[in-house]
């Protein structure tokens, strides 16, 4: 069954700032000033890749005293390799199907 992979989260994952930020992310929850010190990305560079994360729904924020934490969603991760798997499964069939030239 081939279904469209999401375009949303394949640009949001596609910038390797937010590769980077998603696969710490996936590690452990992490605060801003962690993830500063773990990129080496300036602040405001930083908290604009993660509003665009936040908006993509790969990661989600949670409050802590003056700090925001972010944590990685895992549904938004197992849903796009599913897409991908579609994908991959049906290019496995499409060598059979060739269109003919005019």
């Amino acid at each position: 069954m081939m279904t469209s992979v999401d375009t949303d989260l394949i640009r949001a994952l596609g910038d390797p700032l937010r590769l980077q930020i998603v696969t710490l992310l996936a590690r452990e929850t992490l605060c801003t000033t962690h993830l500063v010190e773990e990129t080496g990305a300036r602040q405001t560079n930083l908290s604009n890749h993660l509003r665009v994360l936040r908006e993509a729904g790969v990661v989600e924020t949670e409050p802590c005293g003056r700090f925001t934490y972010y944590k990685l969603c895992p549904d938004a991760i197992a849903q796009l390799a599913g897409q991908f798997a579609d994908l991959a499964e049906s290019a496995r069939t499409a060598g059979e199907n060739k269109r003919a030239c005019p």
